[in-house]
């Protein structure tokens, strides 16, 4: 049977595995470790993918990508795109489409193509550990991801050779990963914190299903986020102790910033860790700055005590939008490396009065989750029935700019969901089916996923002309709106990942350009120069 591989395609790192003979077996990349750094970086034409990216990043700023997670799927002028952006070191600009593209030289990168760079080093490195081709993936998303996100993610593995056979939600990953689907009923909390998102499911599970009962999460919240904090106090340390601004150095700043992740993680397991960078930057008189501070565990919790109290404010709202309150909770899934920080394993454990379930790594329980759930795929017979949420309302716009939901947030899926309409002018031709998700009353102030036009209505006064409006979901969270005038019987229809999509003969051409630029002997962790790569 051909290896479907199970795929976390995460903000910071990204890890793979397979299920042969009722095992997981996770796959190796660099040096064998078990994770890949989602980090791209261009040198001298080159793409290099993963550990060597990441370590060439503090003298390459502009040239070295990371976190592109946060900016797939979506639109360049959204304002949390644009405070994300900010804190990248490389360059972005609008796309044809209203999405982000990112500047490398001449080129202008989507953000799947660098994606796909990613998930062709995945599949390099599954193949050169089982020996054999490898064309189809289980890939996982955050729950919060939109429609858009989902297909800009496959999309990303079309350019990188990957058929996707489904897009599951991570922490149903991480539910299966543990065999939750089997056994007695029981109501699980999945707290995801990544690098770059934050997601909460609560799910029923047992009896050979996964049910989720709301979901609920934060785009843009994750481990970058602490780093950031980290990074911020590590700079006005520098300023302290030298009387100098680093903040306009990029290399000092990329040191700074590999430092503060680094602490973070020593922190998890030690009280305090010592930071030295040697040689840091260089004075006004130019001589060399050296660079030595130490960070304790209780400052790190004190600079980001606010963010994990925002995590469980959201754990709590999840909580409630399923019925039920954290004393109701019989176990606790942490996925993420975050998660490994003590501050947040003892504020889960202080809400739900239980201890978080422990047997598979954090940063590796989501993969093996895909895995799982491709195992089932190939099975005669699905062992586990995956019943997942929207996780977002979805509706049109309508009269004063107001947001008509027509799908609440954490509706089960597949769903297929119709509302009735009027025209409100006289003599109306035509209407625009403006579609949006979010939770506020006022139209602007949720995102637009994109719009349509429903033409050729009759004339007739305002109120008498029909036109029923349907939202249909998939169960992997694709979402088709189409619009019927209900007298002639005239349809318009909308996917919604096409407002940003690449589009088709680009990704065409993308998909090309990749089976002539990626030859099967490739070395691991290096593309060639030639054309998108």
């Amino acid at each position: 049977m051909p290896l479907v591989l199970g795929v976390d395609l995460g903000t910071t790192n990204c890890a793979a595995a397979v299920l042969q003979d009722g095992a997981p077996l996770v796959v190796p990349f660099h040096q064998g470790k078990l994770t890949l750094p989602s980090v791209v970086a261009f040198v001298d034409g080159q793409a290099l993918v993963g550990e060597p990216a990441r370590r060439q990043a503090a003298n390459n700023v502009p040239n070295t990508i990371f976190a592109a997670k946060r900016l797939i799927g979506r639109s360049y002028a959204d304002p949390q795109t644009r405070k994300a952006i900010g804190a990248m070191g490389y360059t972005c600009v609008e796309g044809p489409n209203g999405d982000v593209r990112i500047v490398i030289g001449e080129r202008r990168y989507a953000i799947p193509e660098i994606s796909a760079l990613v998930l062709a080093e995945i599949k390099h490195a599954a193949r050169q550990h089982f020996a054999q081709e490898i064309t189809h993936a289980v890939i996982t998303v955050p729950a919060y991801f939109n429609d858009r996100q989902r297909q800009a993610t496959k999309q990303a593995a079309m350019i990188a050779g990957l058929e996707v056979l489904r897009v599951v939600n991570e922490p149903t990953a991480a539910a299966l990963a543990y065999g939750m689907h089997q056994g007695g009923e029981r109501r699980v909390a999945v707290y995801d914190l990544g690098g770059g998102t934050f997601d909460v499911s609560v799910l029923k599970v047992g009896g050979g299903a996964v049910e989720v009962l709301a979901s609920d999460g934060d785009a843009f919240l994750g481990g970058h986020d602490f780093d950031n904090r980290l990074l911020r106090w590590l700079v006005d340390q520098c300023n302290r102790q030298h009387q100098l601004d680093v903040t306009g150095d990029e290399k000092a700043m990329q040191r700074l910033r590999e430092a503060a992740e680094t602490a973070k993680i020593r922190l998890s397991d030690e009280a305090s860790a010592k930071i030295a960078l040697p040689f840091l930057t260089r004075n006004r008189g130019g001589e060399s700055v050296h660079f030595e501070c130490e960070v304790s565990r209780e400052k790190l919790e004190s600079l980001t005590a606010d963010l994990v109290e925002a995590t469980m404010i959201t754990f709590r709202r999840a909580v409630s939008a399923a019925g039920l309150t954290p004393e109701k909770i019989d176990e606790v899934l942490l996925v993420g490396g975050m998660t490994c920080m003590p501050a947040i394993r003892s504020q889960v454990r202080a809400t739900t009065h239980c201890d978080p379930a422990s047997g598979v790594h954090p940063d590796l329980v989501v993969a093996v989750g895909a895995a799982v759930q491709a195992s089932l795929l190939d099975a005669a017979s699905d062992a586990a029935v995956l019943l997942d949420v929207t996780p977002h309302n979805l509706g049109i716009l309508t009269v004063a700019n107001l947001a008509e939901t027509i799908v609440p947030r954490n509706t089960k899926v597949p769903v297929a969901q119709t509302r009735k309409f009027v025209t409100v002018r006289d003599n109306q031709e035509q209407v625009k089916i403006v579609v949006f998700q979010g939770d506020e009353r006022q139209i602007d102030k949720n995102e637009i996923l994109g719009e349509f036009l429903l033409e050729g209505i009759r004339h007739a006064p305002a109120g008498e002309v029909q036109i029923d409006v349907c939202f249909e979901i998939t169960n992997e969270g694709m979402v088709k709106v189409s619009a019927t005038e209900t007298e002639s019987g005239r349809v318009e229809a909308l996917r919604i990942s096409n407002a940003l999509a690449i589009s088709e003969p680009d990704l065409k051409a993308m998909i090309a350009e990749r089976q002539r630029v990626l030859p099967d002997d490739l070395p691991a962790g290096v593309s060639p120069s030639d054309g998108p790569f």
